[in-house]
């Protein structure tokens, strides 16, 4: 056991007579180490892209909420009549009639 050891870490295994199964052996792993590292880095942007996104979407949120209670305070009647008070409309002193309008059809 220890010579077998001894023979991997002096690296004959890649010297040896049946070394180019063990350099395709090395290569591939080699190949599925990139995939693997180029997909964890692939992953990692995606997560920070959304983090990114989520962030916006509750600063749009917010944006929203604060244009939406502006637009409330401003349909109130006391808010359009301080607005139109300023252009010189008043509302009227007299209060409205109700007009009533009768059938001239006869019922049979």
């Amino acid at each position: 056991m220890k010579k077998g050891l001894l023979n991997i870490l002096k690296g004959r295994f890649l010297v040896s007579d049946d070394a180019p199964k063990n350099w395709l052996f090395i290569i591939f792993t080699s190949f599925l180490a990139t995939v693997m590292i180029g997909s964890s880095h692939s992953a990692d942007k995606k997560v920070h892209q959304i983090a990114a996104l989520n962030e916006e979407v509750k600063e749009l949120r917010n944006e929203f909420v604060d244009a939406r209670s502006d637009v409330q305070q401003l349909k109130l009647e006391s808010t359009v009549m301080q607005i139109v008070a300023e252009k010189g409309l008043f509302p009227s002193q007299v209060p409205p009639k109700q007009i009533k309008v009768k059938s001239n059809k006869k019922e049979e």
